[in-house]
């Protein structure tokens, strides 16, 4: 498996190498460079899925470099800067940043920022290209109704055709209360006799295998005495 390449452009070795480690630990392929002149070379021959991206630098700052990249190429550029003041994150976002984080950072949150802009560019360029897969992402929950993958955040979650059945119904319809016999009348297309149990052993299972926590489930929720849903936003 081909690994995807981000470059990360900071004048700070350590800063480099910090966001290296975190980065590759993740299963990234990381090539650094130490200012915006650097990182045009790199990008003229590397193929980079992603693009970090320190606002001050010597020779050529952030703000340059992004407006550069841009000319020609349309990867996600996180820009990255010790200053946390809100003019240095307009000015980043409207030279064509599409995200911006602020020094000192959480690791967690760089990474779940980095895997969010890069599923969003993966999507996107997968419509722009032809391919016609059907996603419905409720936060890290990612669910392909023409393949039938689960995936939650980075990992693929295997759920029998009539659990993937009852959670597409939910995700398709976030915000809707279903009872328990339109579940199984939907998914098993019979007539509902005393099946309550088999549908919420399914519910077991499913949160079982998407939730954190399947005693406090973060996805499909209780509504106790009607049935079960997906909230609408979480």
């Amino acid at each position: 498996m081909i690994k995807q390449k981000i470059l990360v452009v900071d004048d700070e070795k350590e800063i480099r190498n910090l966001i290296g480690i975190y980065l590759e630990n993740e299963g990234f392929d990381i090539i650094k460079a130490a200012n915006g002149i650097e990182a045009l070379k790199i990008l003229e021959h590397d193929d980079i899925c992603l693009v970090i991206l320190d606002i001050m630098m010597p020779e050529m700052d952030g703000i340059e470099t992004c407006i550069k990249i841009r000319e020609d190429k349309n990867m996600p550029i996180i820009m990255l800067s010790a200053k946390g003041e809100d003019m240095d994150k307009i000015l980043g976002l409207t030279t064509g940043a599409d995200d911006y984080i602020a020094k000192p950072f959480n690791p967690l949150e760089l990474i779940a920022r980095v895997k969010s802009q890069i599923r969003r560019y993966t999507k996107f360029n997968d419509v722009y290209n032809g391919k016609t897969e059907k996603i419905i992402e409720i936060d890290d929950l990612i669910i392909n109704t023409d393949t039938h993958e689960v995936k939650v955040g980075d990992k693929l979650v295997n759920l029998t055709k009539r659990e993937f059945d009852i959670l597409e119904l939910l995700a398709k319809n976030r915000g809707i209360v279903f009872s328990t016999e339109k579940i199984y009348e939907s998914i098993w297309k019979e007539e509902f006799y005393d099946s309550y149990n088999t549908v919420m052993v399914h519910i077991r299972k499913i949160r079982g295998k998407i939730e954190q926590n399947p005693r406090k489930p973060k996805y499909v929720k209780t509504v106790w005495g009607v049935g079960y849903k997906i909230e609408k936003a979480l």
